[in-house]
């Protein structure tokens, strides 16, 4: 604790007396001042016990001690020591009324005590609480450390919050809330996600001070590199003492040297990903197993998804982690849960190896969403069937398939599923498509433009019938006869032969090609 009134009065060399302001003697004292001037407010920056002599005041002034101890109290000064035997044998009754008007207080100090010695036991005492807090932040360092390295991030916590006597909090990336202790503080944790993202979008390292009617919460970014990968919140009662100051600095410095030690493995991690991916898109399983071990074999003993995304490429720090919203909020996700990814930048695409219906999933599902707000407006995902590490290769051509459909539709997300439970005739709607069909019946549709025929819903009628000559006539209201001679005009003037299926089918695609509405978006 800092020096106080109280402790000065009570220092026994000191002799000093009360006369006035006896309900504020526990105010702390920032410094002992001597000062003569009429006016040394602007000296002042609060806090101080002012000394004085009266030497250029007139003491006995009523009027005049009412205006300078209003101004003191203004200023922030915690008491006025006023020595007597000096200009004056006694405090003046002007003075000692105005102090105990305005609630200030009043410290007769004896002649033979002087202005040195009471400032010097207020530079002793600072010291001594300086000092004190100084052992006490280096206890609490070595608390902290023995902390992490027995228990990691939770144990550190834990004593973090017994050190400040209040709560802390550890965030991942994405501002989702990885641990808390007391553990009753996860539910306010929780609600600061907002200025976790505040705090996530200034460069580390970060800070931010969040006041609430419950208590004072600090955010502190975590990490060296450009974008934090954590924060730590530190909630209390009220500001952080010196001390406390020290435990939440080490509680920073050390979190930082976990998540720094964890980004290094994240790298080395990456690269052997990168490594069994290759390994299993090469028709390699069992040496992509080998290789895995128990870092990813487990993703590999269940059925996983293959997810190949497009997105503004993910940016790589020095240790070559890699750094991408998107791959934020998986990770994030299958770290909650416990899960194991693999995340490999391949090309110019981003390849993500998920256990099907994961967390990981789930979340690139959620991110992908209309709903969600994203950093990349030209995100583009694929999302293969479920497979085991036999059949990657063909999962990694279903998610391909899957981004393809993706980026003709204008779609953030597109599953392979989707696309064998659905029509082939959306995928008709494509300009390439859509021209090679018009130029095939182009040559019918000019012949019909000049009244001689309706060969072109002849042949749709014909090829919806299977070549049932009596239905399709039937249905265009025409004879068997008249159809037939159509017919024989569409091979004529298209010079290929109905007879063989690979037309039919390429006429019968091409008439549904020029049916699909040019505005419809495929």
């Amino acid at each position: 604790m800092p020096p106080t009134l109280a402790s000065l009065v009570h220092h026994s060399a000191l002799k000093l007396t009360v006369r006035a302001g006896e309900d504020r003697l526990d105010t702390p004292v920032r410094w002992a001042h001597v000062s003569e001037l009429a006016d040394p407010v602007p000296y002042m920056e609060g806090g101080e016990l002012l000394l004085i002599t009266a030497l250029q005041l007139d003491a006995e002034d009523p009027e005049a001690m009412r205006r300078y101890v209003k101004r003191l109290v203004g200023a922030g000064v915690v008491g006025l020591g006023f020595a007597v035997g000096v200009n004056y044998p006694d405090i003046p009754k002007a003075l000692l009324d105005a102090a105990t008007e305005e609630e200030l207080p009043l410290i007769e100090v004896p002649r033979r005590t002087p202005f040195l010695a009471i400032s010097k036991a207020v530079s002793a005492a600072i010291a001594a609480d300086q000092y004190r807090a100084v052992t006490a932040g280096f206890a609490a360092q070595r608390e902290l450390t023995r902390q992490a390295l027995g228990d990691g991030p939770e144990g550190l916590l834990g004593a973090l919050a017994g050190q400040v006597d209040g709560w802390a909090a550890l965030y991942d990336a994405s501002g989702a809330v990885v641990a808390t202790a007391p553990e009753w503080a996860a539910r306010r944790a929780a609600r600061l996600t907002p200025d976790v993202e505040r705090l996530r979008e200034r460069p580390a390292p970060a800070s931010l001070v969040v006041a609430g009617a419950e208590d004072r919460i600090e955010l502190h970014s975590l990490g060296t590199g450009r974008r934090p990968r954590a924060a730590l919140a530190v909630g209390t009662a009220s500001t952080l003492g010196t001390a406390e100051r020290y435990a939440v600095h080490s509680a920073i410095a050390l979190l930082t040297l976990t998540t720094e030690r964890s980004r290094s493995l994240h790298a080395a991690e990456g690269r052997i990903g990168a490594a069994v991916l290759r390994m299993l898109l090469a028709g390699e399983p069992d040496h992509a197993r080998a290789v895995a071990g128990d870092l990813y074999g487990g993703l590999l003993d269940a059925p996983f998804r293959l997810m190949v995304a497009e997105c503004p490429p993910p940016a790589a720090d020095e240790e070559g982690v890699w750094s991408a919203p998107l791959v934020d909020a998986v990770e994030s996700a299958a770290a909650r849960r416990g899960e194991a990814l693999l995340v490999v930048p391949y090309g110019e695409r981003l390849v993500l190896l998920v256990a099907d219906g994961g967390a990981a999933q789930e979340a690139a599902t959620a991110y992908a969403s209309p709903d969600t707000p994203r950093e990349e407006p030209g995100l583009l995902m694929g999302l293969s069937a479920p497979a085991g590490p036999s059949a990657a290769a063909a999962a990694y051509k279903q998610a391909e398939q899957a981004l393809s459909v993706a980026r003709r539709r204008g779609k953030s997300l597109v599953e392979h599923e989707e696309l064998a439970a659905g029509s082939v005739l959306p995928l008709l709607a494509d300009d390439a498509v859509r021209a090679f069909a018009d130029g095939l019946l182009r040559a019918l549709r000019e012949h019909d433009a000049t009244g001689r025929g309706d060969l072109v819903a002849s042949l749709r009628a014909w090829l919806s019938r299977h070549g049932q000559w009596d239905a399709a006539a039937a249905d265009l209201g025409v004879h068997r006869h008249t159809l037939r001679y159509r017919m024989r005009r569409v091979e004529e003037i298209l010079g290929r032969s109905l007879d063989d299926p690979d037309v039919r089918m390429e006429l019968w695609l091409s008439l549904k090609a020029t049916s699909i509405p040019t505005t419809e978006t495929p």
